[in-house]
């Protein structure tokens, strides 16, 4: 049983033991991180959206989604799309997926993998706003195959990892609000609209079944400066499909 407030305290950030980059991917992003779920209840959290499974031992997730586009102004706002492993109950996460943040008024797009605490690892493939991503991360064992690939540049990465630490206790498909610059808090959200994810699928059968936790993004700070930032979830159809909207203060 999930605890009615879970406040997460962000892990100490360490290297990423026996990291070996594919020669498509960059450094590590250092300062910015897709952390574990910050929650006020099971349902609203100050970082994460979407949908979360626990209650079982979770061996793969998948989904696919449409890289929507992001509004900027002139302050600097983040917005990550993700599937993952861990997280929602413990201190790991395993999780690959797109970006788009606002730097100096112009929207920058990337995708991503990261074996958090570790820092997340950037490709240097090009995105687009409509670019169709799928991604999973699968576990056998402390090792973990994470795959990702957008369908629409016709580009793809698969990467293999080890981490004996990973409880593998939750899957999820999550929008999120990145963490952190400075003093540990959450980021500004980017305006992405909608992001609408597919075909979200956990230890091989659609996420409903294993009975996920739908999570409200709401306006909600631990201290110092961050946000305000919302977001709200749609209802999960056919057990595989859901959207995440940004909702402006």
């Amino acid at each position: 049983m999930k605890s009615s407030l879970r406040f997460r305290l962000l892990a100490v950030l360490i290297p990423a033991m026996g990291l070996l980059l594919s020669p498509a991917a960059a450094s590590a992003t250092a300062g910015i991180t897709h952390d574990p779920f910050r929650g006020i209840t099971n349902a609203t959290s100050i970082n994460w959206s979407g949908y979360a499974a626990t209650g079982a031992t979770f061996n793969s997730v998948s989904a696919s989604w449409v890289q929507p586009a992001g509004t900027c102004t002139s302050k600097d706002t983040y917005s990550s799309f993700w599937v993952g492993l861990d997280g929602d109950t413990d201190g790991t996460v395993e999780q690959d997926g797109s970006e788009v943040d606002c730097r100096g008024g112009s929207p920058q797009y990337y995708a991503w993998y990261e074996m958090y605490p570790a820092f997340p690892v950037n490709f240097s493939n090009a995105v687009s706003p409509g670019d169709h991503f799928t991604a999973s991360v699968t576990a056998s064992g402390d090792n973990f195959t994470l795959k990702i690939s957008d369908t629409t540049a016709g580009w793809s990465h698969t990467i293999h990892k080890s981490l004996s630490s990973a409880a593998k206790s939750s899957a999820e498909v999550i929008a999120e609000a990145p963490c952190c610059q400075n003093n540990g808090d959450i980021l500004t959200l980017t305006d992405f609209g909608t992001v609408h994810f597919s075909d979200a699928m956990a230890n091989g059968s659609p996420l409903g079944n294993s009975h996920p936790v739908k999570i409200n993004m709401i306006d909600s700070c631990e201290g110092g400066t961050c946000g305000p930032n919302k977001d709200k979830t749609s209802a999960l159809t056919g057990g595989e499909n859901f959207s995440d909207t940004f909702i402006s203060n």
